[in-house]
Protein backbone atom coordinates (compact mmCIF):
# COMPACT_ATOMS: atom_id res chain seq x y z
CA UNK A 1 0.00 0.00 0.00
CA UNK A 2 1.30 3.44 -0.93
CA UNK A 3 1.84 5.69 2.09
CA UNK A 4 3.96 8.50 0.62
CA UNK A 5 4.38 10.34 -2.67
CA UNK A 6 7.56 12.29 -3.36
CA UNK A 7 8.12 14.74 -6.18
CA UNK A 8 11.08 16.25 -7.95
CA UNK A 9 10.86 20.05 -8.10
CA UNK A 10 12.37 21.43 -11.30
CA UNK A 11 10.49 20.47 -14.49
CA UNK A 12 8.13 18.31 -12.42
CA UNK A 13 6.30 20.74 -10.14
CA UNK A 14 7.78 24.00 -11.43
CA UNK A 15 9.64 25.45 -14.39
CA UNK A 16 11.80 28.47 -15.14
CA UNK A 17 10.12 31.43 -16.82
CA UNK A 18 11.13 32.55 -19.33
CA UNK A 19 12.20 29.12 -20.55
CA UNK A 20 15.94 28.90 -20.17
CA UNK A 21 16.65 26.93 -23.33
CA UNK A 22 14.87 29.47 -25.54
CA UNK A 23 16.43 32.39 -23.68
CA UNK A 24 19.96 30.99 -23.93
CA UNK A 25 19.48 30.18 -27.63
CA UNK A 26 18.39 33.78 -28.24
CA UNK A 27 21.36 35.16 -26.34
CA UNK A 28 23.71 32.86 -28.21
CA UNK A 29 22.36 34.23 -31.49
CA UNK A 30 23.13 37.76 -30.29
CA UNK A 31 26.71 36.58 -29.69
CA UNK A 32 26.93 35.15 -33.20
CA UNK A 33 26.45 31.52 -32.15
CA UNK A 34 23.76 29.48 -33.85
CA UNK A 35 22.32 26.79 -31.60
CA UNK A 36 18.82 25.43 -31.11
CA UNK A 37 16.80 25.59 -27.91
CA UNK A 38 16.39 21.81 -28.13
CA UNK A 39 20.16 21.28 -28.12
CA UNK A 40 20.57 23.58 -25.14
CA UNK A 41 17.80 21.76 -23.28
CA UNK A 42 19.89 18.60 -23.62
CA UNK A 43 23.03 20.30 -22.29
CA UNK A 44 21.48 22.09 -19.31
CA UNK A 45 21.33 19.15 -16.85
CA UNK A 46 25.09 18.59 -16.99
CA UNK A 47 25.81 22.32 -16.79
CA UNK A 48 23.48 22.58 -13.80
CA UNK A 49 25.30 19.68 -12.12
CA UNK A 50 28.55 21.62 -12.46
CA UNK A 51 26.92 24.70 -10.91
CA UNK A 52 25.57 22.71 -7.96
CA UNK A 53 28.94 21.06 -7.34
CA UNK A 54 30.66 24.45 -7.33
CA UNK A 55 28.03 25.93 -5.05
CA UNK A 56 28.36 23.00 -2.66
CA UNK A 57 32.14 23.45 -2.57
CA UNK A 58 31.77 27.14 -1.76
CA UNK A 59 28.70 29.39 -2.21
CA UNK A 60 29.26 31.10 -5.56
CA UNK A 61 27.56 34.36 -4.62
CA UNK A 62 29.98 34.80 -1.69
CA UNK A 63 33.18 34.31 -3.70
CA UNK A 64 35.64 36.93 -4.85
CA UNK A 65 34.66 38.51 -8.16
CA UNK A 66 37.38 36.80 -10.23
CA UNK A 67 36.46 33.33 -8.95
CA UNK A 68 32.76 34.08 -9.36
CA UNK A 69 33.25 35.15 -12.99
CA UNK A 70 35.29 32.01 -13.67
CA UNK A 71 32.33 29.87 -12.59
CA UNK A 72 29.91 31.94 -14.68
CA UNK A 73 32.15 31.57 -17.73
CA UNK A 74 32.56 27.83 -17.29
CA UNK A 75 28.84 27.34 -16.79
CA UNK A 76 28.07 29.24 -19.97
CA UNK A 77 30.70 27.27 -21.86
CA UNK A 78 29.26 23.98 -20.65
CA UNK A 79 25.81 24.96 -21.88
CA UNK A 80 27.10 25.87 -25.34
CA UNK A 81 29.70 23.13 -25.77
CA UNK A 82 27.28 20.54 -24.43
CA UNK A 83 24.89 21.68 -27.16
CA UNK A 84 27.57 20.92 -29.74
CA UNK A 85 28.85 24.40 -30.59
CA UNK A 86 32.21 26.06 -30.09
CA UNK A 87 32.50 29.09 -27.84
CA UNK A 88 35.10 31.11 -25.99
CA UNK A 89 35.25 31.72 -22.21
CA UNK A 90 34.35 35.35 -22.90
CA UNK A 91 31.20 34.30 -24.76
CA UNK A 92 30.30 31.99 -21.90
CA UNK A 93 30.58 34.87 -19.46
CA UNK A 94 28.67 37.23 -21.75
CA UNK A 95 25.83 34.75 -22.04
CA UNK A 96 25.47 34.50 -18.26
CA UNK A 97 25.62 38.27 -17.85
CA UNK A 98 22.81 38.73 -20.37
CA UNK A 99 20.77 35.95 -18.76
CA UNK A 100 21.15 37.53 -15.31
CA UNK A 101 19.94 40.84 -16.76
CA UNK A 102 16.81 39.12 -18.07
CA UNK A 103 16.25 37.17 -14.85
CA UNK A 104 14.43 33.89 -14.32
CA UNK A 105 11.63 33.03 -11.91
CA UNK A 106 9.94 29.74 -11.08
CA UNK A 107 6.35 29.15 -12.05
CA UNK A 108 4.16 26.23 -11.04
CA UNK A 109 2.69 23.94 -13.67
CA UNK A 110 -1.11 24.07 -13.80
CA UNK A 111 -1.39 20.49 -12.53
CA UNK A 112 1.02 20.88 -9.58
CA UNK A 113 -1.22 22.33 -6.87
CA UNK A 114 -4.21 20.13 -7.80
CA UNK A 115 -2.18 16.92 -7.42
CA UNK A 116 -0.65 18.07 -4.15
CA UNK A 117 -4.12 18.86 -2.82
CA UNK A 118 -5.49 15.50 -3.96
CA UNK A 119 -2.64 13.48 -2.46
CA UNK A 120 -3.00 15.40 0.80
CA UNK A 121 -6.75 14.77 0.77
CA UNK A 122 -5.97 11.05 0.73
CA UNK A 123 -3.91 11.49 3.91
CA UNK A 124 -0.66 10.38 2.28
CA UNK A 125 2.69 11.92 3.18
CA UNK A 126 4.11 14.27 0.57
CA UNK A 127 7.78 14.98 0.10
CA UNK A 128 10.09 16.88 -2.18
CA UNK A 129 13.41 15.41 -3.33
CA UNK A 130 15.44 17.93 -5.28
CA UNK A 131 18.93 18.78 -6.45
CA UNK A 132 18.06 22.47 -5.96
CA UNK A 133 19.81 24.12 -3.02
CA UNK A 134 18.80 25.85 0.16
CA UNK A 135 16.54 28.35 -1.65
CA UNK A 136 13.93 25.61 -2.04
CA UNK A 137 11.97 26.73 1.03
CA UNK A 138 11.35 30.20 -0.41
CA UNK A 139 10.36 28.75 -3.78
CA UNK A 140 7.83 26.40 -2.19
CA UNK A 141 6.29 29.22 -0.16
CA UNK A 142 6.06 31.53 -3.18
CA UNK A 143 4.46 28.86 -5.37
CA UNK A 144 1.95 27.71 -2.76
CA UNK A 145 3.42 24.23 -2.30
CA UNK A 146 4.52 24.62 1.32
CA UNK A 147 1.19 23.81 3.08
CA UNK A 148 1.04 20.42 1.38
CA UNK A 149 4.62 19.25 1.97
CA UNK A 150 5.54 17.11 4.97
CA UNK A 151 9.24 17.23 4.26
CA UNK A 152 11.90 18.33 1.78
CA UNK A 153 15.27 16.72 1.04
CA UNK A 154 17.85 18.51 -1.10
CA UNK A 155 21.27 17.67 -2.43
CA UNK A 156 22.51 20.74 -0.58
CA UNK A 157 21.87 19.20 2.84
CA UNK A 158 22.75 15.62 1.91
CA UNK A 159 25.93 16.47 0.03
CA UNK A 160 25.07 14.32 -2.98
CA UNK A 161 22.97 14.85 -6.10
CA UNK A 162 20.39 12.43 -7.38
CA UNK A 163 20.72 9.63 -8.44
CA UNK A 164 22.91 8.86 -5.41
CA UNK A 165 20.93 6.68 -2.99
CA UNK A 166 21.67 8.84 0.05
CA UNK A 167 19.20 11.54 -0.95
CA UNK A 168 16.39 9.03 -1.49
CA UNK A 169 17.14 7.16 1.73
CA UNK A 170 16.98 10.37 3.73
CA UNK A 171 13.53 11.00 2.25
CA UNK A 172 12.38 7.55 3.37
CA UNK A 173 13.69 8.26 6.85
CA UNK A 174 11.88 11.62 6.98
CA UNK A 175 8.65 10.03 5.79
CA UNK A 176 9.08 7.03 8.11
CA UNK A 177 7.92 4.64 5.38
CA UNK A 178 9.36 1.71 3.47
CA UNK A 179 10.65 2.14 -0.08
CA UNK A 180 7.95 -0.10 -1.57
CA UNK A 181 5.33 2.13 0.09
CA UNK A 182 6.64 5.21 -1.71
CA UNK A 183 6.13 6.74 -5.15
CA UNK A 184 8.68 9.13 -6.62
CA UNK A 185 7.81 11.32 -9.62
CA UNK A 186 10.48 13.07 -11.67
CA UNK A 187 11.30 14.18 -15.19
CA UNK A 188 14.83 12.76 -15.58
CA UNK A 189 15.28 9.05 -16.29
CA UNK A 190 18.86 8.73 -15.01
CA UNK A 191 18.55 11.03 -12.00
CA UNK A 192 14.99 10.35 -10.93
CA UNK A 193 13.85 6.96 -12.18
CA UNK A 194 17.10 5.07 -11.72
CA UNK A 195 17.83 6.81 -8.42
CA UNK A 196 14.42 6.05 -6.91
CA UNK A 197 14.34 2.54 -8.32
CA UNK A 198 17.79 1.91 -6.89
CA UNK A 199 16.45 2.15 -3.33
CA UNK A 200 13.22 0.29 -4.12
CA UNK A 201 10.75 3.12 -4.68
CA UNK A 202 8.09 2.99 -7.38
CA UNK A 203 9.46 5.44 -9.97
CA UNK A 204 7.23 7.39 -12.34
CA UNK A 205 8.64 9.50 -15.17
CA UNK A 206 6.71 12.61 -16.17
CA UNK A 207 7.28 13.27 -19.86
CA UNK A 208 5.44 16.55 -20.27
CA UNK A 209 6.57 17.12 -23.85
CA UNK A 210 5.46 13.64 -24.92
CA UNK A 211 8.86 12.95 -26.42
CA UNK A 212 7.81 9.61 -27.86
CA UNK A 213 10.84 7.93 -26.31
CA UNK A 214 10.45 4.45 -24.86
CA UNK A 215 11.18 3.93 -21.16
CA UNK A 216 11.16 0.83 -18.96
CA UNK A 217 9.12 2.52 -16.25
CA UNK A 218 5.74 4.07 -15.65
CA UNK A 219 5.34 7.20 -17.81
CA UNK A 220 2.77 9.96 -17.42
CA UNK A 221 2.25 13.22 -19.30
CA UNK A 222 0.50 15.17 -16.56
CA UNK A 223 0.61 14.93 -12.78
CA UNK A 224 -3.07 14.06 -12.45
CA UNK A 225 -2.20 10.53 -13.57
CA UNK A 226 -0.17 9.95 -10.39
CA UNK A 227 -3.46 8.99 -8.77
CA UNK A 228 -3.63 5.90 -10.99
CA UNK A 229 -0.63 4.45 -9.11
CA UNK A 230 -1.81 5.07 -5.56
Amino acid sequence: MIKAVCFDFFNTLAYFYPLREATYAGIAAELGIQVTAEAIAESLPQADAFWRAENLRSPIKEREQQDKFAVYSEYGLRILQGAGVQATPEQGLQMLAKAFAIGFVFKAYEDSLPILKEVKRRSLKIGLISNIGQEINDYCVDLGFEPFLDFKVTSWEVGYDKPRPEIFRMALTRADVQADETIFVGDQYEQDVLGARGVGMLAILIDRNQSGKSFDCAVIHDLARVIDYI
